[in-house]
């Protein structure tokens, strides 16, 4: 099967590496005119750019402000002329073990819901309304296994904004079909990111190696594909569907 993303506009949040670089790539591979949101990393989102630059636009938005956010959207919207897909990868794992300073595990927790969920459901708030304006329209927002089974006591805030990321999601899914707008959460397991490194520093790799079925890790290549398809709105039937992408290591 050939997926022809010709003519669709997404907007892709933390594009410049990781996930969201393989996304982008994938699906500007594919035909997309895709909106790339880098936090700081300019350079980096420069040679993202350089590998489609007739589909791939950069944009700089901070998550940790919400005024940023909504600047992002609608200078997105403004140069691509609207917007057909959005992919809400942008993310972040704060270390904050339980002993940390009340005031600065608080400060991590804020800033962790604030990135990870609410600039993502900020973003989800623009596009529905955009999307039922045009009466279609296609949400994926990236959780992650920690929604479902939980992480460690050092990534709390991590795993309660996935969960919240994971019920935003389906509750768009079940309030907006009729309007056309369908909407998918992908829960990735431990991929092979750089955000993903100092955890593998923590607690080596054997220790997440061991944790899962197959006998190598999840890297963003391998969940590229699965939100390509989710963006050629070939799967809309699968509104409201939490797709895991794990290695078999969380089976639910």
């Amino acid at each position: 099967m050939n997926i022809d993303l010709n003519h669709k506009r997404i907007l892709v949040t933390g594009a410049s590496r990781g996930i969201g670089k393989a996304v982008a790539l994938q699906l500007a591979n594919s035909g997309a005119i895709v909106a790339a949101q880098y936090q700081k990393d300019r350079s980096a989102a420069e040679d993202l750019r350089a590998q489609y630059p007739h589909n791939i636009h950069l944009f700089q938005a901070d998550f940790s402000q919400s005024t940023s956010v909504v600047t992002l959207y609608d200078q997105t919207v403004d140069a691509l002329g609207g917007l057909d897909v959005l992919v809400n990868n942008a993310g972040l794992a704060l270390h904050a073990p339980m002993n940390t300073e009340d005031l600065q595990w608080l400060d991590q927790w804020t800033l962790t819901l604030q990135v990870n969920l609410t600039a993502a459901a900020l973003l989800c708030k623009k596009a529905i309304l955009d999307f039922s304006e045009q009466n279609r329209g296609i949400i994926i927002n990236i959780s992650s296994r920690a929604a479902f089974r939980g992480d460690t006591s050092d990534y709390l805030a991590y795993a309660a904004s996935k969960g919240g990321l994971m019920s935003l999601t389906k509750s768009i899914a079940r309030a907006y079909g009729k309007k056309g707008i369908v909407a998918f959460d992908i829960a990735p397991g431990f991929v092979k990111t750089d955000m993903a490194q100092s955890f593998i520093d923590q607690y080596g790799e054997d220790l997440v190696l061991n944790d899962i079925a197959l006998n190598d890790l999840t890297t963003p290549h391998d969940i590229a594909p699965i939100i390509t398809l989710l963006a050629s709105g070939l799967a809309n039937h699968a509104t409201g569907t939490t797709i895991d992408v794990n290695a078999g290591s969380y089976i639910h």
